[in-house]
């Protein structure tokens, strides 16, 4: 566990600005893990428990940890893909039952909603996960995800950016993320090119 320093000391999460949370839970890189998908399979029986199959259309392991042998955080991202007639404050409170905090995300596609876990307000704790709730047609992770296994190259490169912006970046998440967010763009317009070739 990475405890937090004096200037966060008695604060909640929520009281922290984007510095505090950034010394609280740097940046961290680890060496890909054969187990990263048990953890996830593990982790989405619980989910599914907890909302009812009625209100998930797919649940998908993405980001880092899903894509064998290259270097990523710690953490599990999952993606979770609500029916669009999915009760909402139903999937607040599962998701609350099986310990996560809810983020609101006005940013990011619809419903806006995103889920943690493993954070606390004196650093990490356990095994962290991020859970990107999305409806249908709204998410392009697991299009990331398999090109980058299917490309070997490019998730080498993928990796050698991530280790030199966590360098640069090991207090600062936004800049961290911010700095992936060019590469990701540029290899989801050629994947997209490429499986529609191959369509």
């Amino acid at each position: 566990m990475l405890r937090g320093n004096k200037e966060t000391e008695g604060k909640e999460l929520d009281e922290m600005n984007a510095e505090e949370l950034g010394m609280l839970f740097p940046i961290h890189l680890e060496e890909s893990r054969d187990d990263w998908e048990s953890v996830y399979r593990a982790e989405r029986m619980r989910i599914v428990e907890a909302l009812h199959c009625s209100n998930i259309a797919a649940i998908e392991h993405i980001g880092s940890t899903a894509v064998p042998g290259i270097v990523s955080k710690p953490t599990v991202d999952v993606l979770l893909v609500l029916e669009r007639e999915a009760e909402l404050d139903y999937v607040v409170s599962g998701m609350k039952s099986l310990g996560y905090s809810y983020i609101p995300k006005p940013e990011n596609p619809e419903p806006h909603m995103m889920f943690v876990k493993g954070y606390t307000k004196h650093g990490f704790e356990g095994q962290a996960f991020h859970v990107h709730a999305r409806y249908p047609g709204e998410h392009d992770e697991p299009i990331f995800r398999d090109y980058l296994i299917e490309h070997p190259g490019i998730a080498a490169e993928y990796e050698m950016l991530k280790v030199e912006l966590a360098a640069m970046y090991r207090h600062d998440r936004e800049s961290y993320t911010e700095g992936k967010s060019r590469f990701v763009l540029r290899i989801l317009k050629e994947a997209k090119h490429d499986f529609a070739l191959s369509d």
